[in-house]
């Protein structure tokens, strides 16, 4: 959900951190597999991120399915940062007019999405190395200490990833812990998916995917700059943003007129680039019931089901991709293609708490935590193939 503001300025804390002790260090490319039954992943200390996943498709041929790049340095020096595969905070998605109030104080945040914040702005946590504190075949954690340094964000706070393998399932945890004042925390997992690794030869777009939610019937309604307002409409049957009655391709509704500016109006994107509410019933736990969202490609057959604690999910169907600019990896590719991530050519899907929940307390978020505070991020990503 990057690409609207190219941001060129150097990042402190943006060298690559050493591992602690003990810890074996990445392999020549600054990336540390994982491994599990019918799946393998990498990832690297900048930003926490997933730098590829691989599984394998409905006929037995292995895909890397998720954007990224070949070497760990390319993350820092590229001048888009569309945060590929990171965890962004110490608050993410938008800070509305990049201004809140704790206890009647008021903090100032960067601008750098317009007039608002975007992921805590240039300096957030997917800006920097994390360091690598502990690894195995199936398993590793990084952490970062925040001092006063998200722009604007008051207090100290410890962060921590862990991302896990097992059987054909990717579990992510995220924590933060507030040390010692209230401050805002909200995380996600920023991956950016294709399912076919821009290897179908008919086309490198993710409109052809097919989305379902099924328990997102409301969405938060925004401002054209994609700032919320307030007000959580229900979602009709065949609405250009209903997902929730039947599994649909992306690009279903591209012909509506609807289609531009749904993901805003001020800037004219086309697409998807909205927060659905997942309305679980009561008392059921996160882990039971149908995954919040499935998405699934029919030309690879490779589908991803998602559960989650939190109560919402962000995608974002990749429109500000300048087109001929950001390469692909080396692991993806087809004749389609032309080695390049273009505009629609992916989704980014990002389970979060209600985005700018810091500015509408009528929503009775719980998002800013004090000393002691831990929050807690968790989900599972399952993978199949259908032959």
């Amino acid at each position: 959900m990057l690409f609207k503001s190219v941001i060129l300025a150097a990042c402190a804390g943006a060298a690559i951190a050493s591992p602690t002790k003990g810890v074996p260090k990445p392999d020549a490319d600054g990336k540390y597999t994982l491994e599990a039954p019918g799946i393998r992943a990498q990832f690297i200390p900048f930003a926490a991120s997933i730098t590829n996943l691989f599984v394998k498709d409905k006929n037995g041929t292995e895909r890397d399915i998720v954007l990224g790049y070949d070497k760990a340095s390319q993350y820092e020096n590229d001048p888009y940062h569309p945060n590929y595969g990171a965890v962004p905070g110490r608050y993410v998605n938008r800070i509305g007019d990049a201004t809140f109030e704790i206890n009647g104080k008021r903090y100032y945040t960067q601008r750098n999405d317009g007039n608002n914040t975007l992921h805590s702005g240039t300096n957030g946590w997917s800006y920097r190395s994390w360091e690598t504190t502990k690894v195995s075949k199936d398993s590793i954690t990084f952490s970062i200490h925040d001092a006063d340094n998200s722009t604007g964000m008051p207090g100290r706070v410890e962060g921590k990833a862990t991302y896990t393998l097992k059987k054909n399932s990717w579990i992510v945890r995220l924590e933060a812990k507030s040390l010692d004042t209230l401050t805002p925390l909200m995380l996600t997992q920023h991956t950016y998916f294709n399912l076919d690794a821009y290897a179908n030869p008919a086309t490198d777009l993710i409109m052809n995917h097919t989305y379902y939610t099924p328990y997102s019937k409301r969405m938060l309604a925004n401002r054209g700059d994609m700032v919320p307002t307030g007000e959580i409409p229900y979602l009709p049957k065949g609405d250009i943003n209903d997902f929730w009655s039947k599994p649909k391709q992306l690009g279903t509704n591209s012909g509506d007129p609807e289609w531009v500016g749904n993901c805003g109006t001020a800037s004219g994107c086309a697409g998807y680039n909205n927060l659905w509410i997942i309305d679980r019933p009561k008392k059921q736990s996160w882990k039971a019931g149908k995954p919040s969202f499935t998405l699934k490609s029919e030309w690879s057959g490779i589908k991803v089901e998602g559960w989650s604690n939190q109560e919402g999910v962000q995608i974002y169907t990749c429109y500000w991709n300048p087109n001929g600019e950001v390469p692909l990896k080396s692991t993806q590719g087809g004749p389609a293609s032309n080695g390049f991530v273009n505009s629609n050519g992916c989704i980014a899907i990002e389970y979060q708490d209600w985005n700018d929940g810091i500015n509408h307390p009528e929503w009775k978020r719980k998002q800013f935590y004090g000393p002691g505070e831990t929050y807690v991020w968790e989900a599972i990503y399952k993978f199949s193939a259908d032959k």
